[in-house]
């Protein structure tokens, strides 16, 4: 793979000595390009047009902004650049905000180098990686839904709801299934709406409790 060819990543992060650290690993990596890093909401969104990175590897605790707002924004305004959430918050609250921001992944602090870089390629993929230890939060804090087993899904929003649960996204599930995005949008409302969630990994998270979704998919 020449470095053309690389994944380009962009790296926000308040912390400059972090985002340098994370640079450097970056810059290690034959398949990744590191573009340069943020400190700031406001560089995020300038440096986000000016070098349309592929991946863009966000902390949403920034000095002059909401991160999961700039999340917002690179989703309307560059709908091909993913966004990874790096963050050392521990509030299952902020995983569904980002994942309605359309996130590509959410990631703690905490963990380990390999798997943020991991998930900055599967981002670039179409899928979505979220941290085992985030993950098992939000399946404690997610309340069992009362309703028939099947949740009332039909045949199609099923097989929607296996390919979510596999960390695929919208637009990769809707290639996967033929299907037009905004079709395919359409069947991600219907199953959060039948389980009671308010994003896909919340849907994820309480499909699983009630074993509604099926390993190996």
């Amino acid at each position: 793979m020449t470095n053309g060819d690389a994944i380009s990543v962009l790296v926000v992060d308040g912390h400059q000595t972090f985002a340098e650290l994370l640079g450097h690993a970056l810059a290690g990596q034959p398949d990744l390009r590191y573009v340069g890093h943020a400190l700031t909401g406001a560089e995020a969104l300038r440096l986000a047009a000016e070098l349309r990175p592929d991946v863009i590897l966000l902390d949403p605790d920034l000095s002059d902004a909401d991160g999961i707002a700039i999340a917002e924004l690179l989703r309307v305004r560059q709908p091909d650049t993913r966004v990874v959430i790096l963050t050392a918050s521990d509030e299952s609250a902020l995983v569904g905000r980002a994942t309605a921001a359309g996130a590509a992944g959410f990631l703690s602090k905490n963990g380990a180098l390999g798997d943020v870089l991991n998930a900055l390629r599967t981002a670039h993929g179409g899928g979505m990686t979220v941290s085992t230890d985030i993950l098992a939060r939000l399946l404690r804090s997610t309340s069992p839904v009362v309703g028939p087993r099947g949740g009332g899904l039909t045949a199609r929003e099923d097989e929607v709801l296996q390919l979510m649960a596999a960390g695929l996204d919208a637009r990769a599930i809707a290639r996967r299934l033929g299907i037009s995005l905004h079709t395919c949008r359409g069947y991600v409302k219907a199953v959060l709406a039948k389980l009671g969630a308010h994003s896909q990994l919340e849907a994820v998270a309480i499909a699983t409790r009630r074993g509604l979704v099926r390993p190996g998919r």
